[in-house]
C-alpha cells in the first residue's frame, strides 16, 4: 500500500523533506523504510532496544497508533501517517 508520510518539527528537518510517499503494509515496515538510510531519524524514533521512543507521536489518518495496533497497525492505500514530537507550550 502506498501511504503519505508527513514529518513535523525536528523530524521534518532530519528527514530533509516535508512529506514522502512510501509503500508499506504496516507502521513498523514504514518506519524501517524511512529510517533505513537516516541514522539521525532512526536514533530519534527508536531506543537502543529497538522500541519506539515513548514521546514520539505517530498518527494514521488522525488516530494515534497506540489506540490502534501500535507498530503493527495495518496501512491501507492512501492512508496519511503523521510523525511528530510531543506538543508542548503554554
Amino acid at each position: 500500500m502506498t501511504v503519505e508520510v508527513k514529518f513535523f518539527a525536528n523530524f521534518r528537518e532530519m528527514a530533509g523533506e516535508k512529506e514522502v510517499c512510501i509503500k508499506a503494509s504496516n507502521v513498523r515496515e514504514l518506519l524501517e523504510k524511512i529510517t533505513k538510510n537516516n541514522k539521525n531519524l532512526r536514533d530519534e524514533l527508536f531506543s537502543e532496544s529497538g522500541s519506539l521512543v515513548h514521546f514520539v507521536n505517530i498518527l494514521v489518518d488522525g488516530r494515534r497508533v497506540e489506540t490502534l495496533d501500535g507498530l503493527d497497525t495495518e496501512l491501507n492505500e492512501g492512508d496519511e501517517v503523521a510523525i511528530f514530537p510531543p506538543v508542548s507550550g503554554g
